[in-house]
């Protein structure tokens, strides 16, 4: 037992120490929470080795003031005092609508009210309230957007088929139309080749034709010039036959007379028959007499 109340007297001044030295902290902490210097005011709470309830409520309220609303939170559920129950869940409350919970900060200002009636809490109340009326009528409205907008692609999806299907259509007429029209102008450019051809092979024959022709005309005038050179020649030989019938009469005629007036020599009688020359001989007596 001596032993007991040496020991509490050397802890005793030890203790005394420590709890001014927390003392002194949480005075800092405070005016720095006063200054609005959250980030010291933390720091300075979370140096405090023994914290009791309202250091910790005070912590919390540095960390929601910081704008750290899920360590707030986990601070402000830890508080087991009472007489700061109400502010614990008015806090909670503020925590969750911070955090984008409504449901959440609605259940922990409703058990704020059922402690104690505040009209800043009602107030918040209702906020949340009408905020999850506006979240709840936001969604249903983003839903049907979702579905109108959700209707119209399908609309669009559906209309732009049809554009499509359209315009394959006019693509597909339009090409028919071009392989049409370039199949007669294809078929009309043969044509004119065709012809082209056909009036080159006609004028080749007409050509052909013409040159048979003039050397059919140029033998028949030639056979026509032979037969009429023949017929003139026939003619001329038919008029000289006379001529010739004569010459050769005469000729006959001279024959006779030389042989007979041979025959006078011979015989001793002279006679004054002069025998004729023939065409183109000159008329000379041969004997004086």
């Amino acid at each position: 037992m001596r032993k007991l109340w040496i020991f509490l007297i050397l802890l005793s001044p030890i203790m005394i120490e420590a709890s001014f030295l927390d003392f002194s902290t949480l005075h800092k902490a405070k005016q720095a929470y006063e200054d609005n210097n959250y980030s010291e005011a933390i720091s300075h709470y979370e140096k405090v080795a023994d914290k009791n309830d309202q250091a910790t409520y005070d912590l919390a309220n540095s960390y929601y003031k910081a704008k750290k609303y899920k360590k707030a939170k986990a601070l402000y559920e830890r508080i087991k005092e009472p007489s700061l129950a109400f502010n614990k869940w008015h806090n909670i409350g503020n925590c969750e609508a911070n955090l984008g919970k409504i449901d959440e900060g609605i259940k922990a200002y409703e058990k704020a009210l059922s402690l104690k009636k505040d009209a800043d809490t009602k107030y918040n109340l209702e906020l949340l309230k009408k905020k999850k009326k506006e979240t709840k009528e936001e969604k249903r409205q983003k839903k049907k957007n979702k579905q109108e907008k959700k209707k119209d692609k399908k609309k669009n999806q559906q209309q732009n088929k049809k554009d499509k299907k359209q315009n394959n259509k006019k693509e597909s007429d339009k090409k028919k139309s071009d392989d049409k029209k370039q199949k007669k102008d294809k078929q009309k450019e043969q044509k004119k080749k065709d012809d082209k051809a056909k009036h080159k092979k006609d004028k080749n024959q007409q050509q052909k034709s013409q040159s048979k022709e003039k050397k059919r005309d140029k033998k028949i005038d030639q056979q026509k010039m032979d037969a009429a050179k023949k017929q003139k020649s026939k003619e001329k030989q038919e008029k000289q036959k006379p001529m010739k019938a004569a010459i050769k009469k005469q000729a006959m005629s001279d024959k006779e007379v030389k042989k007979y007036l041979k025959m006078l020599d011979k015989r001793g009688i002279n006679t004054l028959m002069v025998p004729l020359k023939t065409k183109g001989a000159k008329h000379e007596e041969t004997t004086p007499w």
